[in-house]
């Protein structure tokens, strides 16, 4: 698993990156010193995977181990560097598909073996309240609904993009990125020319403000690319010994650049909860609108963390998908407690896509360690192109 890293020409910001680094090499000892003066990091994470489906595949069982050995330089003129490698290696026998290794009878894990340079990127800080950071990078936008690194998996994604953060403004986070490729969790490439801006406002009491364009025009893939305007509010108000939880969001997504589709979607999210000693509660609803030909896609999002663990819904059905969930949450001993549960629905026609119940306990043992137990299972209820799907993690970790 090898990615090639797509990097693009910016006229000013280049000379603005290349300046620095310019000025870096003029001054050996310092910049000796900022070599020498940053921080090692390993990170080291093991899990074991099953998955059980109705289906005429065979039972998948994974072993995976992945290593990653970063090295951030300290900051030079407000310059500095950041280098990872990682690599993804199977324990025993690999009773799985891995999308990769060709053993299409099993079942999937998407966690192919493999080697790659993770991280490669320098950031720049020298100008007031912004930093500029220009490489292979990890990039997350709210809860990564549309926008995420997919960290639950061995291979996260990254981008090769130029990305700029700026906090000028009271209480505001703007973020700007242009990515010339998505670096994918099965180790390929998607390469485009897409562009996100975000800005996030939590100076109010009740909660955070963001709204949001994500500009997706793929180099490829004309079929996938999309323009989507969001706006999201997510918050909490004390009242009592607890506090009341709230998130609102709404999207418009379309056709964009070569696409050949003429579509025009909603996205809503709609979540109320509460905390009360210790427990969290959460109903909420969400709606990818789907037209029976083309419905809201998130190719760049963290999807596992949403419509459910057995990632059944890593692509939204054509006709859409609602999803309406009750998750329950608290802590005992030190041990994080979690259960959801999750009613699908199709958005065009209301026809049943199943239901499925994910439940997760996980603790960190100290400052450098943590282990999680985490299941999901699906039952399709006769719905279109699905099955029964179980699946089953236990996984240790390390990071120094």
């Amino acid at each position: 698993m090898k990615k090639g890293m797509k990097i693009y020409g910016g006229t000013a910001l280049s000379v603005m990156l290349i300046a620095g680094v310019s000025s870096a090499a003029g001054a050996a000892e310092t910049l000796g010193a900022a070599l020498s003066g940053g921080k090692a990091s390993l990170d080291i994470r093991y899990r074991y995977e099953t998955v059980s489906q109705d289906n005429a595949l065979k039972d998948a069982t994974a072993s995976t181990v992945r290593s990653r050995l970063g090295y951030g330089t300290d900051a030079y003129h407000g310059l500095m560097g950041y280098l990872e490698f990682e690599n993804i290696t199977a324990v025993g026998a690999e009773d799985y598909n891995s999308t990769t290794n060709g053993k299409t009878a099993y079942s999937v894990v998407a966690d192919p073996e493999g080697s790659e340079v993770n991280h490669a990127y320098l950031a720049w800080s020298g100008l007031p309240a912004t930093t500029v950071t220009f490489g292979r990078q990890r990039i997350t936008l709210d809860n990564q609904r549309f926008i995420g690194a997919v960290g639950w998996r061995q291979n996260e994604q990254t981008f090769d993009a130029l990305s700029v953060v700026n906090k000028s403004l009271p209480d505001t986070v703007v973020t700007y990125a242009h990515l010339s490729n998505a670096n994918r969790i099965t180790g390929g490439n998607a390469e485009m020319s897409s562009d996100l801006l975000n800005a996030g406002y939590s100076g109010l009491a009740a909660g955070k403000l963001s709204a949001y364009v994500y500009l997706l025009d793929y180099d490829k893939a004309a079929s996938s690319s999309t323009q989507t305007y969001g706006l999201r509010f997510a918050g909490g108000t004390p009242v009592g010994a607890g506090k009341v939880l709230y998130t609102v969001e709404l999207a418009q997504q379309s056709d964009y650049g070569k696409n050949p589709a003429n579509f025009d979607l909603n996205y809503t999210l709609t979540e109320l909860g509460g905390t009360w000693g210790g427990v969290t509660a959460k109903l909420g609803y969400e709606v990818l609108e789907g037209d029976g030909t083309n419905s809201v896609q998130m190719p760049l999002a963290t999807l596992h963390a949403f419509n459910g663990w057995a990632d059944q819904f890593l692509g939204t059905p054509a006709t859409g998908l609602e999803d309406s969930y009750l998750s329950v949450g608290g802590a005992a001993m030190g041990v994080k407690l979690l259960a959801v549960y999750h009613d699908f629905k199709a958005d065009k026609g209301g026809g049943d896509y199943g239901t499925e119940w994910d439940v997760l306990a996980a603790k960190k043992i100290g400052k450098l360690y943590s282990v999680v137990a985490k299941y999901a299972s699906y039952s399709a209820s006769g719905a279109p192109g699905k099955v029964d799907t179980d699946k089953l993690w236990l996984m240790g970790r390390a990071a120094f």
